[in-house]
């Protein structure tokens, strides 16, 4: 029983070493909060791709951010387009517009119904074709 518990002490001394480069402090930075716009995101490759919903009396406003790189610069020259399941399970196709003061690309989606809407954003970047899929509650 000596044995046992002599045993079970070096070895959990021993353990104790194992846990000390641990110990030391890290910081972790994370540079979300510069370049989020409060929506949900999706990184696809180099590309963060940032969906921003807000309802609206004559429907939802939707925003959507294409930006590059781990600078997030805006890019305004793809074509973009939003496939949207409704509720009903139907499907609607919007092509969205650049609002060059805003930076993102953006339209008002003229439905009203209550449910979950699942979207498909499609940005056509000179060829390149990046998909992301979201979803929003009205």
């Amino acid at each position: 029983m000596k044995f046992f518990k002599l045993l079970l002490i070096v070895f959990g001394s021993f353990g104790l070493l194992f846990l000390n480069p641990y110990s030391t402090k890290s910081e972790t930075i994370i540079s979300d909060a510069e370049t989020s716009q409060g929506g949900q995101v999706v990184e696809v490759g180099a590309y963060h791709l940032e969906l921003v919903t807000k309802k609206e009396d004559a429907g939802t406003h939707l925003d959507f951010y294409l930006q590059r790189g781990d600078t997030h610069e805006p890019i305004a020259d793809a074509s973009v387009s939003a496939q949207i399941q409704l509720p009903d399970g139907t499907e609607k196709q919007l092509d969205l517009e650049y609002d060059v003061n805003g930076g993102h690309y953006t339209i008002l989606f003229p439905e009203t119904a209550t449910g979950e809407y699942l979207v498909k954003m499609t940005a056509n970047i000179n060829g390149e074709i990046v998909n992301g899929r979201f979803s929003f509650n009205q």
